[in-house]
């Protein structure tokens, strides 16, 4: 196990193998659903492919999405938390699981390890098919098995059906905790992959290269006397970049996850200008590279280590996480030119600014009100951009805090029609 970033000396080492979170807040799932990851949903497959009784994962749903279930602490091979029911004392509700055995194990580091994308989207905080596949990670129909301190003797009952739709958001914001649930922590997984990681990559480096082509001394020496031999072609390209150095933990270093982004950016770069004689990021200034390489690597949804990448950019270039935040969304609405609409007002020429108040309202859209480049209701706005485009912004009713949302689109009416469908 890794010794945690700021550890000194003999100072005890976090253990891992037991994680609490807080209660989450009360939340209906628009879809029905309470996963957004597929193996969340495989996570509420397993549950309701197993109970008996459909009324009663009914009501364990709206348990949950109530917020009935309180903080939920997860230990191998188990999920514990505290259910509120119709009577004023919580029940103790746990959901248990066989964990992973040795050889499991064994057999998940080798797949995770054989491939770099692999070690990149766990890093990522995704799971690859691929690796439940080999695995069996996620748990079959019969293999989460529900116990509860109430009644009723219903399998599961809706307190403990409450618990395992939470558990689907634990694994929706965080797959490590799915590891967890199998027998083994984050750091201790991360520790043993860095250290395969670095092994292969030292197998690698040790094979002996392809000899270089050469041209005899001989040769050279008698040049003066006739033409010289051609020049040996030179070296292919590569057809993809290199990997990255491994960086293995140190509290006294910088973080081993942003050396690896950086590094990766880095070798993308050189490939990129090897291939066409042209780097597209030298002409961008530090904050719209930040936000480049932001908008570029995003995890699902804000996760511990989207949030540390968002931290660490936005102090580096005197600006807070939230303006980064938004910046990204408007680099991902559009590149170089959405953030541009977002930060630079300017006075558009007569012409296509003028036409698009009629044009919305012959649509039978609301009035909106004209400043520079920007058409405004109390939460819909309208950009037009240098590139002739117009962009579609949101906020709250009243508030000054507008967001960049739907795709950009010539036709301001079209514009505001994905807006609205976002």
């Amino acid at each position: 196990m890794t010794t945690p970033r700021g550890a000194r000396g003999a100072a005890p080492r976090h253990d891992d193998r037991r994680r609490s979170f807080p209660q989450v807040a009360p939340r209906e799932a628009p879809d029905g659903r309470f996963a957004a990851t597929w193996w969340g949903n495989a996570w509420v497959d397993a549950l309701e492919d197993t109970a008996l009784d459909p009324a009663r994962l009914a009501r364990g749903k709206a348990y949950a999405g109530r917020g009935h279930v309180d903080a939920i602490t997860v230990t191998p091979g188990r999920v514990v938390a505290y259910v509120h029911g119709s009577r004023p004392r919580p029940y103790r509700t746990e959901i248990r699981m066989r964990t992973l055995g040795d050889d499991g194990w064994e057999r998940f580091l080798e797949e995770a390890t054989a491939r770099p994308d692999h070690i990149a989207a766990l890093l990522d905080k995704d799971v690859p098919h691929a690796l439940e596949a080999v695995t069996g990670l996620l748990p079959a129909p019969g293999d989460l098995v529900p116990d509860c301190s109430c009644p009723d003797d219903g399998y599961p009952c809706k307190h403990a059906a409450a618990l395992c739709y939470q558990a689907a958001r634990l694994l929706d914001e965080d797959p490590f905790v799915l590891f967890l649930m199998r027998g083994r922590g984050e750091q201790e997984l991360l520790a043993e992959l860095t250290r395969r990681n670095a092994a292969l990559s030292a197998a690698e480096a040790t094979a002996a290269p392809p000899p270089m082509p050469t041209v005899p001394a001989r040769a050279v020496i008698a040049a003066t006397e006739r033409p010289a031999p051609s020049l040996p072609p030179p070296l292919p390209l590569p057809d993809r970049p290199g990997r990255p150095a491994v960086f293995p933990p140190d509290p006294d270093a910088p973080d081993p996850l942003a050396l690896d982004l950086l590094a990766s950016e880095a070798a993308v770069r050189a490939h990129t200008f090897l291939v066409t004689g042209h780097d597209p990021v030298a002409a961008l200034t530090p904050w719209q590279d930040a936000v480049r390489l932001a908008a570029a690597h995003p995890g699902s949804g804000l996760t511990a280590s989207t949030r540390a990448l968002y931290r660490d950019l936005a102090y580096a270039l005197d600006r807070t996480p939230t303006d980064l935040a938004r910046a990204v969304a408007a680099w991902r609405q559009g590149g170089a030119a959405g953030l541009a609409v977002l930060e630079e007002p300017w006075d558009p020429p007569a012409g296509p600014f003028d036409r698009a108040r009629p044009a919305l309202l012959a649509a039978d859209f609301p009035a909106f009100r004209p400043w520079r480049n920007r058409l405004s209701t109390e939460s819909l706005q309208l950009r037009l951009g240098r590139d002739g485009l117009w962009y579609g912004y949101e906020s709250d009713a009243g508030r000054e805090d507008w967001w960049p949302r739907g795709a950009p689109d010539q036709d301001p009416v079209g514009a505001l029609t994905d807006l609205l469908g976002h």
